[in-house]
């Protein structure tokens, strides 16, 4: 009879270990195929954020509570390598909206696949969405855009605060919509001479373009958002409002019309001041449309 137990108790203990050795190879194999996919975080720029946030009545941050995927009829239009989802979200923090928002909202979002076909976990993910209000469901929301649903990021966030905070600043540059004129002045010596570019905004409020070029010295330029040209003229840093409004929106060149009033040379040397300030701003480095 003991005999009997050894061996059952031999056979069993094998029986475990074997079992316990198949638990840790699946332990290992299973995070490969069924781990939740994440949603990424895109690297938007800051005139890739700036275009969100300035064009979304709403910009909130949310949680998602439930996500569910629509497929076949429920899902018109749906470009291939992407999935759409009913969206349930219960609302964090409200970064912009006149009039509030529900504390629950619901909205549809389409994300890309990832290379083996699969969607991204969406559930309890944070995320910040740009959009506006669905008339008459005041629990309803509409993206703004394909790109308006973002990983939530403490990176992200800031910026966008940063925005939206500088764009009801009372001071904040007004949006730049084209170029009304020029000035153009030799100085008293060869190779001295002072141009003026002036703005066209959305609020009438002027905004004008110096560039003065002394011989021996670096060419200055500034940027001027009252009617006086004066000590208070800067240059905008990258990646603030002034910056955007400019780099973003200025044409490639002056048009012919804003520049009839000047001679044929005069009105060279303003487009050559002008190609100088574009290229001190620098290319706007949007990443979508």
């Amino acid at each position: 009879m003991n005999c009997d137990v050894a061996h059952n108790r031999k056979r069993n203990g094998m029986f475990i270990a074997a079992f316990a050795a198949m638990l840790t190879v699946t332990a290992v194999a299973t995070p490969l195929s069924a781990a939740p996919i994440p949603l990424s975080s895109p690297s938007y720029s800051y005139a890739d954020i700036a275009d969100l946030a300035l064009g979304s009545p709403l910009v909130a941050g949310v949680e998602v509570v439930k996500a569910e995927r629509l497929k076949g009829e429920l899902a018109p239009g749906l470009q291939p390598g992407f999935a759409r989802f009913l969206i349930t979200a219960g609302t964090k923090m409200l970064l912009r909206g006149a009039d509030g928002m529900p504390g629950v909202i619901t909205y549809l979002v389409d994300v890309p696949l990832d290379a083996k076909g699969r969607a991204p976990t969406l559930k309890k993910v944070r995320v910040i969405v740009l959009a506006e209000r669905v008339v008459g469901r005041p629990q309803e929301i509409r993206l703004s855009s394909p790109h308006s649903q973002i990983a939530w990021t403490p990176e992200i966030e800031s910026k966008l605060r940063a925005i939206l905070t500088e764009s009801v600043d009372g001071k904040a540059p007004p949006r730049v919509t084209g170029i009304t004129g020029a000035f153009y002045s030799p100085g008293a010596i060869a190779g001295e001479s002072e141009s003026q570019i002036f703005l066209a905004t959305a609020d009438k409020r002027p905004i004008s373009l110096s560039v003065l070029r002394r011989p021996g010295e670096q060419t200055q330029w500034s940027v001027a958002t009252g009617e006086i040209v004066d000590d208070s003229a800067t240059i905008p840093q990258r990646d603030t409002l002034i910056w955007y409004r400019l780099a973003c929106f200025l044409p490639k060149r002056i048009p012919a019309k804003a520049l009839a009033q000047l001679s044929d040379g005069d009105a060279q040397a303003v487009q050559q001041d002008y190609i100088f300030v574009l290229e001190q701003l620098g290319a706007c480095n949007r990443t979508i449309r």
